[in-house]
């Protein structure tokens, strides 16, 4: 994702440019699928059967397939805010909101996306380590019986996730991380599938518990995404296709493994139950595990890399005749080819995934995080800016219907996001309570 104000060039020269005079976008509606499912499916797809085991079957499954429709028909808004009316490129989010609102509304977003983007690499950091914890145990349950504690620390797996991210950061931007999203879209069917293959056999002998009644939006990555598209077809017109088949799928999935997961645990289901539940069969954990720790892998770096690239802009624009800022020097790195790294973004970068790594050690609460994560951002990324800028694009007569009903909308989006994020933080204080820093 492009996190500088777009400066447009006129007519590009050369085949290699696009209209605003950068490099040449590539993307498609594949590689756009691939990067909406990578940014929600991790978001928590095992943790549904534990959701629904706090809403009951019928406001369980009513409320996942609202705010699914919600987060796509708000998708549709903000793709449609990509282009100016004058054809200009709004390559970030901040963009998008400066050209159709401007003011102080652009700090708010800035404020609510990229705090949102740090907190969710922080929790992705604890759920890999979590997973690469859970194989650790399988394979100990597996050589020592189940009556051992087999209990191991999360933070040397922690490190070991920071390393792989410190390398993986030094890909210079968005739009080289088709391939990751495309792999990780693959490990998220797979580990999802497996989930959902093991509840349904727990179902199948008949100890069905779920019979009582009683997520992060992807809509901050749709402009990054939006942004890696080539220009042909319109990008809005593909963005619609990648964010209908992107939230489908991943509904699709929430569904089985939330409803096949309380009805296999019930009221006690698990926050996430390949890791908290399952240990056997351990070969088939252990491959489970690892796909989610290698969706976790690239699911980091799409939600890094426009916090990257924010940062850098602003101190390129700051201190443009610094050598050590500005300056790139070109290598080839294995698998990812020919690079262009810089000092600059090698320790900037660097400084960060230490950062979220730190952060991660010190409060590891999977459930807790994720929720306050998604319940602050959910509002003004996924319902209130798309829905006022669509206003202020489609020039939507004030108090008319529609206006009307685009108003309700916010506002009952809002009253449910207040109502998950006191819970959310009541559940983190509860965390807080009962965790020492750095037992195990």
């Amino acid at each position: 994702m492009k996190s500088f104000d777009t400066v447009e060039s006129g007519d590009a020269t050369g085949n290699n440019f696009d209209d605003d005079g950068r490099e040449k976008r590539t993307g498609t509606l594949m590689t756009a699928s691939a990067h909406i499912i990578t940014a929600v499916v991790g978001s928590g797809v095992l943790s549904l059967a534990w959701a629904i085991a706090q809403l009951g079957w019928v406001a369980g499954i009513v409320i996942l397939v609202t705010f699914a429709v919600i987060n796509y028909y708000t998708s549709t808004m903000l793709a449609d805010c990509y282009r100016s009316d004058t054809g200009t490129r709004n390559c970030t989010y901040m963009d998008v909101v400066r050209a159709y609102l401007g003011g102080r509304k652009v700090q708010l977003c800035g404020l609510a996306q990229y705090g949102c983007f740090i907190g969710v690499t922080i929790g992705y950091t604890i759920t890999a380590s979590i997973s690469l914890v859970a194989i650790g145990k399988a394979n100990c349950f597996h050589d020592k019986g189940h009556g051992e504690k087999c209990s191991m620390p999360n933070y040397p797996f922690m490190a070991v996730f920071g390393i792989v991210e410190i390398i993986l950061s030094q890909i210079p931007s968005f739009h080289k991380l088709s391939f990751l999203s495309i792999i990780a879209t693959v490990m998220s069917f797979s580990y999802a599938s497996i989930g959902i293959g093991l509840a349904m056999a727990v179902v199948a002998r008949c100890d069905m518990k779920g019979g009582k009644v009683g997520k992060t939006g992807a809509t901050g990555t749709v402009v990054g995404v939006e942004d890696t598209l080539r220009s042909s077809p319109p990008e809005n017109k593909v963005m619609k296709k990648a964010s209908l088949a992107g939230v489908s799928t991943t509904t699709f999935f929430y569904m089985l493994c939330g409803c096949i997961g309380y009805a296999a645990f019930g009221n006690k289901a698990p926050g996430d139950f390949l890791t908290d539940f399952f240990y056997e069969p351990y070969w088939l954990i252990d491959f489970a595990n690892a796909c989610i720790v290698l969706h976790l892998i690239a699911a980091y770096q799409v939600f890094a890399q426009p916090i990257f690239q924010f940062v850098e802009n602003k101190c390129n624009k700051a201190w443009p005749e610094s050598n050590f800022i500005t300056k790139e020097h070109s290598m080839n790195i294995l698998f990812l080819g020919k690079c262009r790294i810089s000092f600059f973004r090698l320790v900037w970068r660097t400084a960060y995934v230490i950062f979220t790594t730190v952060v991660a050690m010190i409060f590891p609460f999977f459930n807790a995080i994720l929720g306050l994560i998604g319940a602050a951002a959910f509002w003004p990324l996924t319902v209130y800016f798309p829905v006022e800028m669509h206003i202020s694009q489609r020039k939507i007569k004030k108090h008319s219907m529609r206006w009307i009903g685009l108003k309700l909308l916010v506002l009952v989006c809002m009253i449910v996001t207040l109502l998950a994020a006191i819970g959310s933080i009541v559940g983190l204080i509860k965390s807080v309570k009962a965790y020492k820093h750095f037992h195990s």
